[in-house]
């Protein structure tokens, strides 16, 4: 597999925020969303080649009962399923941050962290090969059947989503209340788009009417407020 990194740090985002977790993230991404934070493992996907096992000894390393995958899109990397596992008969608590557009098909899992893409993701003309925005496109708008597979698999789930206007915001509505109008709203999560603590604090300021008005949790980014827009945290 292609990793990225493996860092020992505090989860920053969703139900587990501020939880010790060791991070495992895989190099590779089936989308080019344009406000990517990550695009060493996505955009420009970088790393090194490691087996399952030198994966697994890493994250023993460290003292911490949770370990988080991620990406890029860790569902595209090629033995994700056999690290799960992995993982799973060491007893680590695992969450998997995914996109939602590749099916889980069994994989361990004790928290899905699914974060569909809004149109907010989509890069702009010029600014990558038409053809990667057109697959982008298909890629995000995927039936819902392939979320609703992972809410019936993992052992829990959250869903997040990216707002940096009213318009994401309706968008995001619209998805839950018409596809999975049964999650329940404390699951969803509205998250501030922003790689640094100014431009997150301004756009959370907005989100906190739009989760009073919707019953849907503020999700907060703990990591670039502690440490920055930096790897490794």
């Amino acid at each position: 597999m292609l990793i990225s990194e493996i860092f020992y740090s505090l989860q920053g985002e969703g139900q587990l925020t501020g939880v010790p977790s060791v991070f495992v993230r895989t190099s590779g991404c089936n989308l080019r969303c344009k406000w990517c934070d990550t695009p060493y493992a996505s955009w420009n996907p970088e790393g090194q080649k490691m087996s399952v096992d030198e994966i697994v000894a890493e994250v023993r390393k460290f003292k911490a009962e949770h370990v988080v995958l991620t990406g890029g899109e860790p569902m595209v990397a090629p033995g994700i399923h056999d690290l799960a596992s992995k993982l799973r008969d060491a007893r680590y608590h695992i969450t998997i941050e995914s996109a939602g557009t590749v099916a889980p098909k069994g994989i361990a899992c004790d928290l899905a962290s699914l974060s569909p893409k809004l149109n907010n993701s989509t890069p702009e003309e010029g600014s990558i090969d038409a053809a990667w925005i057109k697959r982008h496109e298909e890629t995000r708008n995927q039936s819902d059947d392939i979320l609703r597979e992972w809410i019936e698999q993992a052992g829990d789930y959250q869903f997040k989503f990216v707002i940096s206007t009213h318009d994401d915001f309706i968008q995001a509505l619209a998805i839950m209340r018409f596809g999975f109008s049964e999650v329940p709203r404390w699951k969803v999560q509205l998250m501030p788009e922003g790689i640094d603590s100014a431009t997150i604090a301004k756009n959370r300021a907005m989100l906190i009417d739009f989760c009073k008005e919707s019953g849907y949790r503020l999700c907060d980014r703990l990591h670039i407020h502690l440490f920055g827009n930096t790897r490794g945290t």
